[in-house]
């Protein structure tokens, strides 16, 4: 009986190690990239370039509103790079980095996409490959507290269907 029990507490011990691994929280980059908001940049051309992509390898869009001033930009994108996650963000999404200034700028751009800035940065638009507009979001705007976990989830909801072959 004894066996027993400390199987079944050797099992729920490495299940939730296992589980609390996954949820271990998002970090920063060593080195934030000062520039990851363009600041000089033209959203709506970066848009027109994104649309161009996406269309060539059947991807979707992520607009991904934020200041380069804000840490869970930072933390997000560092997440972006992350060895569980770029593989299904490459393959899957074109990224484009909008920068929202102090609240300033590309305002026009986050109203069209359905973005409510004022529930925080970075906050997130999907389109499809041809530009319009499926998802908004502003589920990151914490990112330091959400897991890889959360990211992938949520690449794998918004990630573009397959082709279905025409009959």
């Amino acid at each position: 009986m004894r066996t027993k029990h400390v199987l079944a507490f050797v099992l729920l011990a490495g299940a939730l190690g296992f589980a609390q691994a996954q949820k271990t929280p998002l970090r920063p980059p060593a080195l934030p990239n000062p520039q990851l908001y363009p600041t000089n940049a033209n959203a709506a051309d970066e848009i027109r370039e994104a649309t161009a992509d996406a269309g060539k390898g059947h991807k979707r869009i992520l607009l991904v509103f934020g200041g380069n001033w804000f840490m869970d930009c930072h933390v997000l994108d560092n997440a972006f790079h992350l060895p569980n996650i770029a593989p299904l963000l490459n393959s899957n999404f074109v990224v484009v980095h909008v920068d929202i200034g102090k609240y300033d700028k590309n305002l026009d751009v986050a109203k069209q996409y359905h973005v409510d800035l004022e529930k925080g940065v970075p906050s997130i638009a999907v389109l499809n490959s041809d530009g319009s507009f499926v998802y908004s979001t502003a589920e990151f705007e914490r990112a330091r507290v959400l897991s890889e976990e959360d990211v992938l989830q949520f690449l794998n909801k918004w990630k573009p269907q397959p082709a279905t072959a025409k009959k």
